[in-house]
């Protein structure tokens, strides 16, 4: 006597995979936004801590920290390459020697993504060592815009 398994078709199963299939290409593109959309937030929460950081490293060292990117050693404003954060005890936006100290460099930041683009206005943001902004060209509101676009 024959007895009935339960379990699919090779029919069904082909149809399965092929809606499965057709409903992944067509989403495919939304998480590829998706994925950017998060990359770029990832890579603004990261400067948002990093000014903080600075900020505070100003406050607890009671010196001039500035934060640009850095071409020899001055400031530039290439701000894609990556960007430095450090004492600026010399000359301003200038990695010097100042009475026989030079200005130690307290962290540096690598590039960002290659498809990102980030701009701003100034060529440096410097924390007093009261925590207090300065920016260079002086910038009219909080900040002018750092953005990143993707």
């Amino acid at each position: 006597m024959l007895t009935l398994k339960e379990g699919f078709t090779i029919v069904e199963l082909m149809v399965a995979l092929v809606i499965g299939t057709t409903l992944i290409i067509i989403n495919v593109p939304s998480f590829s936004n998706m994925y950017q959309a998060y990359r770029a937030d990832s890579e603004i929460r990261k400067i948002q801590q990093y000014l903080m950081f600075a900020r505070g490293q100003a406050i607890s060292y009671g010196a001039r920290v500035t934060i640009c990117p850095i071409s020899g050693t001055t400031c530039s404003t290439d701000w894609r390459s990556g960007f430095s954060i450090f004492i600026d005890n010399g000359a301003l936006e200038t990695i010097d020697t100042t009475d026989g100290v030079t200005d130690p460099v307290i962290k540096q930041i690598g590039p960002f993504n290659s498809n990102d683009f980030i701009t701003y206005a100034g060529n440096s943001i410097t924390f007093t060592p009261d925590g207090l902004i300065s920016t260079n060209p002086p910038v009219s509101g909080l900040l002018s815009p750092l953005k990143i676009i993707h």
